[in-house]
């Protein structure tokens, strides 16, 4: 038995609202590190989601964000989200979102996992991102497409940073630099998923991290890769979801060239 994505975009929907409605108020913040934040909102998302899937889908696989791993079987996973971009959310910046991805074994890919549906919800904009593996990627019902831009020079960037920034040789800074003077400007906006999304609808040109889970990239991943997107790791490899997670994700034009600045 496998979700539809009517059934995930429900689910996307209802935790939004959780997270719209708690927005304005006072958090409760606890540390999970010394800048990666939790709050009592991500955890009444992530029970409601986690609550609802293990109901209907009680033998499947499940990663989450807060909770980690829920064993299953490794025919059916789940990727969720319940809130990315905590760290604006605990300061009331209005850039976070809800993601939500299923991917699942077929004859064709017997050893590993293929992404099949992907769902990120932004509550305060009403933005739902959809996509379905081989059937393209929506926003709000419109076809989504990524940029016709090809060269580096005339792109917009955005990028992340790990929440151990200070501790990892993989902090991400002189990538920021040097793609700041080879485009028009690299932005940082908290949200990978969103940071995806905003490649396949064309608002960004490209996107790279290199430090994330794969709850944070499956969703947006999928949309972008439906939007026409090049979606891979650093090494240029199709797999962005298996560990070490690192990801380039851009319009066609400009991905061999990110990927060669990224190596050198």
């Amino acid at each position: 038995m496998q979700p539809t994505l009517s059934y995930i975009e429900h689910l996307a929907r209802q935790a939004g609202a959780i997270l719209r409605d708690g927005y304005d108020k006072e958090h409760q913040v606890g540390y999970k590190g010394v800048i990666d934040l939790v709050t009592e909102v991500d955890h009444m998302s992530e029970d409601y989601l986690l609550g609802e899937v293990q109901r209907d889908f009680p033998e499947h696989h499940i990663f989450s964000e807060e909770s980690g791993v829920i064993e299953g079987s490794n025919e059916h996973i789940w990727y969720i989200d319940p809130l990315d971009g905590t760290v604006n959310y605990a300061h009331h910046i209005p850039i976070f979102c809800v993601s939500i991805a299923y991917a699942s074994r077929d004859a064709s890919s017997p050893l590993s996992a293929s992404l099949r549906l992907g769902v990120v919800y932004d509550p305060l904009r009403d933005e739902m991102f959809l996509a379905e593996r081989g059937k393209g990627a929506t926003l709000n019902g419109r076809p989504l497409r990524v940029s016709s831009t090809n060269e580096l020079q005339k792109s917009l960037l955005v990028t992340g940073f790990p929440y151990d920034a200070w501790n990892t040789e993989q902090d991400n800074f002189d990538n920021f630099i040097k793609f700041g003077k080879l485009s028009q400007g690299v932005r940082r906006f908290g949200s990978a998923a969103l940071d995806l999304c905003y490649v396949g609808a064309g608002r960004f040109d490209g996107f790279w991290e290199l430090a994330l889970k794969p709850w944070d990239v499956a969703a947006g991943g999928l949309v972008c890769e439906e939007a026409g997107a090049r979606v891979t790791n650093v090494n240029g490899e199709a797999d962005y979801i298996s560990p070490p997670q690192s990801v380039v994700a851009s319009t066609p034009g400009i991905h061999a060239r990110m990927l060669a600045e990224l190596r050198s």
